[in-house]
Formats: structure tokens, C-alpha cells, sequence
């Protein structure tokens, strides 16, 4: 049986790209460019949890980076460096083969190089901590909107969620394949993200839902928000055959999505529109911050406004109260 080193060796150590020492010491060493702050993230995904055990692993390989991946995005910052710190129920040589070149497929499509991390025997999780770099001054917080600012989702929110659904058998899609790429394969908006320094006022990334991802936006802000129920992304969803109840509710609060929400003020549409079709990456304009801080609302075509009836996922809250009911969200 390979030991820790052997598998580290084999699977994790790989040429770097802008690192002094990487894998193979007691820590690494790199180099933060002059004017530049250091962003950092940690996500740890756990099996039963964030992915079923039985997932393929090159596609878990790919997504245990991509989530971290879309926080950065959401920063504005660039992605450099990464450790990975990974549980193993024992030492499968072909999944780990698989895992890794899956991570490493994320991690040479975003120029990131692995720098350390750790291996242990376990229930299967993994933790990556991601450091990036953005211009001093220059970060996208949650914390930057103003009254008045449009609110603005990219890519498809509530797609991954119905794949979730789907495979859980609390949903029938006639095509499921769309659904099931954005839940195992997700595409961290690295680019958008990016593109949207000096544009933006703020930003975040959708992992727990739409609505209660925007809450948190407005109470960093100190702002409240209204989304428009009429100019909500729906076009993929329905050609997946989903039922449109289920799934507006999937876009309103299902997990997963890691596509970039942010505000913006409105005399930046044009160069937003101009944005997405730089990128092929559609973007929709789908509410507004206010100025007085309270619940997301939500304005029906009627004019009708109410409070979303459901909220995003919580780890904590028990399986039956949280939204879709599972807590793979």
C-alpha cells in the first residue's frame, strides 16, 4: 500500500508557475507582487454533504477548486496559489488518480499553482485554502453598494439545484444533462469577475441561494434590495421540462450556482452589456438596492411585493426546514 508521501508524490506534486518552493518542504514560499493585497478563502467540502459519495472524482477533483475559485471572482481578485488538505477512507490509487486530474484541470485552466496541503485517513473531505492577488484598494466587497444600484446575476442561478433535484428524484427533467454539468462542473466567473474592478460597487458569489446570498450583500451594505420576478433568468430552467413552480424556487433559493450577483450603478449598463458579449456570458439585470434596509422583497408582474417564502441552505438547521430539503445544496 502507497504511503502518504508516495501518494502526495505521485498525484500532487506538479511543475508551479510563479512559486518560489512549492510541494516537498515544511511550507512553501511565495511572493506577493509590490502593491498588491493578498486575498484568501478556505471551503471544505464533505461527502453526504456538498457531494455524494459515489460522485465521479475527476468531476469532484474539478469542483472542490472551482468553489473556492468563485470567491476570488467574486473579490475581483486574480487566483495564484492553493493548498489542499484532503480525508481518504483509504488509499484508492485509481480515484485519487482521477480527483487529482480533475483538480488539476481547474487548476491549470485558472493559472493556480498547489503549494502544500496535507493527507489523512477519514470520512472523505476536503479543504482547499485559495490566496489570490488584487490591487491594493481595488477589491469588490459585499460592503460597497448604494441606493439606487442595479443588481445584476450571471450564467443560470437555480440550474444546479434542479440537478441536485433531479438526482435525488424531487424533480423529473426531460434534459438533465445542462443541470447535472452545472452541479458537478462548475465554472467559477474568474473573467467577469475581473472585468467588473472599477464597475461594481459589490459583489458576491451564489453558493447558498440567490435570496439569502443578496441578504447578505444588503446587510453589509446597510441597504435593503427588491428583485423583479418578471426579469428572473428562467429560459434554461423551463427547457430542462422542469415544473415552473419548482423551479423558480430552485432559482430563488437552491444552492450551488456559483455565479456572480453584484450592484452596480445604473449608468454602467452599457459597459455591462458590452462586458458579457466580450465574455459570451450572458448577465441579467434583475432588481435593485434601496435605501432602507429590511428583507429581500420580491415585485410580482401584478406589482404585488412579498417577502421570498423560503431562505438559502443553513449547515445547521435540520434537513426537513431548509430549502429543497436536502442538504446537499
Amino acid at each position: 500500500m502507497p504511503s502518504e508521501f508516495d501518494l502526495i508524490r505521485r498525484h500532487f506534486t506538479r511543475p508551479s508557475l510563479h512559486t518560489d518552493l512549492a510541494v516537498g518542504d515544511d511550507a512553501a514560499l511565495v511572493r506577493v507582487a509590490a502593491d498588491m493585497q493578498l486575498a484568501v478563502t478556505t471551503d471544505t467540502l464533505v461527502a453526504g454533504t456538498h457531494f455524494f459519495p459515489d460522485t465521479a472524482p475527476r468531476d469532484l477533483g474539478w469542483k472542490t477548486l472551482a468553489v473556492n475559485l468563485s470567491d476570488l471572482a467574486a473579490m475581483g481578485a486574480a487566483p495564484r496559489w492553493a493548498t489542499l488538505a484532503i480525508t481518504l477512507p483509504g488509499a484508492d490509487e485509481k480515484w485519487l488518480a482521477a480527483f487529482a486530474d480533475g483538480f488539476f484541470d481547474c487548476a491549470n485552466r485558472y493559472g493556480v499553482d498547489i503549494v502544500g496541503g496535507d493527507t489523512t485517513r477519514g470520512p472523505l473531505a476536503m479543504t482547499v485554502t485559495l490566496f489570490g492577488e488584487v490591487p491594493a484598494g481595488a477589491a469588490i466587497t459585499r460592503a460597497g453598494g448604494r441606493p439606487g444600484d442595479d443588481l445584476w446575476i450571471s450564467g443560470q442561478p437555480g440550474l444546479a439545484a434542479l440537478g441536485l433535484a433531479h438526482l435525488q428524484g424531487r424533480a423529473r427533467l426531460a434534459d438533465a444533462s445542462r443541470a447535472l454539468a452545472a452541479l458537478h462542473r462548475p465554472t467559477p466567473r474568474l473573467e467577469l469577475g475581473l472585468a467588473l474592478r472599477g464597475l461594481a460597487h459589490a459583489m458576491l458569489d451564489v453558493s447558498d441561494g440567490l435570496v439569502g446570498d443578496l441578504g447578505h450583500l444588503c446587510e453589509h451594505s446597510a441597504l435593503g434590495a427588491t428583485l423583479d420576478a418578471t426579469a428572473l433568468p428562467t429560459a434554461a430552467l423551463r427547457e430542462t421540462g422542469a415544473d415552473e413552480a419548482f423551479a423558480r424556487r430552485c432559482l430563488l433559493t437552491g444552492g450551488d450556482d456559483y455565479e456572480l450577483l453584484f450592484a452596480a450603478p445604473p449608468a454602467a449598463r452599457d459597459a455591462i452589456a458590452a462586458l458579457a458579449r466580450r465574455l459570451d456570458l450572458p448577465v441579467f439585470r434583475i432588481g435593485q438596492l434601496t435605501a432602507h434596509a429590511g428583507p429581500v422583497l420580491l415585485r410580482e408582474a401584478d406589482g404585488g411585493l412579498h417577502v421570498p417564502g423560503t431562505s438559502s441552505y443553513d449547515h445547521f438547521m435540520p434537513a426537513s426546514r431548509n430549502p429543497n430539503g436536502s442538504a446537499m445544496a
